[in-house]
This record gives structure tokens, sequence and C-alpha cells, in this order.
């Protein structure tokens, strides 16, 4: 498997220096990811992307993903609002390609309008789903034409709830260019998950293996409080058989990425030596 980081670059990825590269390849990362904000993807110039890539492959790094920020639902009532995303997420689809990034991360948003990943009732009805649906199958037609692959960020709190649902929902779009994040985090629901997390992860890997093309690497603690808290922590100090989502990740593409992320830059040096230690210990090689 190849390691990389979510991270450690400025938020304008138009601004990014060989130093902030070489920093990252020094903690021995191999790929560096960032986010681009809808509204501004559309003035981005192909000589700021080329700038980008020649950096990257100064620094021997690779882009594993572009992630794209955006506040619409992609299954909103309104199919102006869903068209309006479609377009912006097709305007982010030619930068990835212009970025040569392995893939480009969109999410489903939400009807809560609290945001993307704030819980709504009405997200699980089956005709949401069925909006889903047909905007992914309009996303994909775009990263067809340009050839990017396209990864849905999935969690527990949104649409695409659960590890059965996101097979079904990739299955319904129907395209090689659209899979999901394998985020395994993001899809423990319970103590009990959390407590037994060998069957749970193999039961995600088992479901969204075959349809992930970039990985996430994180932990779990569950925290006290008068309900359940589950809450994200650094690989190797939470709760999580670690080696099995690695392991699990490295037989199904050991050349395939998985990015830290949702740290701070000081805890990033911490966090990779973690994951490369517990590979060396499991005999899970890193390139």
């Amino acid at each position: 498997m190849r390691l990389g980081v979510c991270g450690m670059v400025p938020q304008d990825f138009q601004t990014i220096t060989l130093q902030h590269l070489q920093a990252i390849r020094a903690l021995g990362l191999t790929g560096a990811a960032f986010h681009g904000v809808g509204e501004q993807l559309f003035d981005v110039q192909t000589s700021k992307c080329k700038k980008v890539r020649t950096l990257f492959a100064q620094a021997g790094m690779d882009l594993p993903q572009f992630g794209i920020a955006f506040g619409e639902c992609l299954f909103d009532y309104d199919t102006e609002v869903c068209a309006y995303a479609i377009r912006k997420i097709g305007c982010g689809i030619e930068v990835a390609r212009e970025l040569n990034a392995h893939t480009c991360l969109i999410r489903t948003g939400s009807l809560n309008p609290a945001g993307s990943y704030s819980p709504c009732k009405e997200n699980l009805l089956p005709e949401s789903k069925a909006r889903l649906i047909e905007t992914l199958k309009q996303v994909a037609a775009k990263a067809e034409l340009e050839g990017v692959t396209v990864v849905i960020e999935t969690h527990a709190l949104t649409i695409m709830d659960s590890p059965e649902t996101n097979k079904e929902i990739i299955d319904a779009v129907g395209s090689d260019r659209m899979g999901v994040v394998m985020d395994y985090v993001n899809h423990f629901q319970s103590m009990s998950q959390v407590y037994n997390s060998t069957e749970r992860l193999n039961h995600i890997f088992d479901y969204m293996g075959p349809i992930s093309f970039v990985a996430h690497c994180k932990d779990i603690r569950v925290k006290s409080g008068l309900v359940l808290h589950i809450d994200e922590e650094v690989p190797g100090e939470g709760e999580l058989d670690i080696v099995t989502a690695l392991q699990r990740w490295h037989d199904l593409y050991p050349d395939g990425y998985m990015l830290l992320e949702h740290l701070g830059n000081d805890r990033y040096p911490y966090a990779a030596a973690n994951v490369q230690r517990i590979c060396v210990e499991a005999g899970i090689e890193i390139h």
C-alpha cells in the first residue's frame, strides 16, 4: 500500500510550494491530497494546474485525491440546485484531470440545511435515494468523458449511511468511474461494533472494498457522555483493529493510497510514524 496525507498544504492549492511537499515527503509519505472550493474552480487556469502538477513531479509525490468543496445537496427537491451542483462538480472534475489527480472526491450533501453531515429524516426516503442516483449518473457521465475517477465520501449520518447502501447506490449508477472512499471509521454505528471492530471492519471491506479507490486512515475512540459519542482518533491510539484495516486495504490495492486526515499539522508526523510502525510489525509493505 501507499501512505499519504490530506493536509499540510495551504487551503488554496494554487499556492502550494515545493517546500510544502518536501516536508510531507520527509515523513516518508508519497502522497498529498487537498480540496478546492467549488465556486472558485470555475476560475482555475490550466497554467496554475500545470504548475502544481510540476511541483508534485519535482517532489516525487502523487496527488491521490482532489476534493470538491460545495454546500449543495445532490438530491435536493429543487432541480435547479442539483443542476448547479452538477455543473460545479463537472468543473471540479476538469480541474482534477488537469492536476492528474488519482481521484476526485465529492459529498452527497443533506436535506438538512445545516450541512452535508447533518442528519435529516427525509434523507432516508426512497425518493431521495432515487434523486441521488439520477444526479450521480450525470456526474459519472462527466467523469467518464474526462477519464477521471470520482469517489463519494460516505458516512453513517448521510444518505449513504451503510456499506450495504453504498454498494446498492454505486451498483445502480453503474459506472466504472464512480466509487466511494474507504473511510471505514464513518461506518461504525454502535459501541458493540467498535468493541468488536475486527468483525465490523471485515464487513465494511467486504461490501465497500471492491468499489473503493482511495482510503482514509483513522482510528476511533468512544467518549463519555449521556448519549453515544464516537470520535476520530490517531491511528493506533484508539479502539480499532488497525492491522485488519491496513491489511485488508493492502490485499485489495497493493498500490492504493491510504490518507491521514483531520489532524493538526503538528500531529501528522506522529500519526505517520504510528502507521509505519504498525505496518512494519504486521509485515505490510508501504512503498
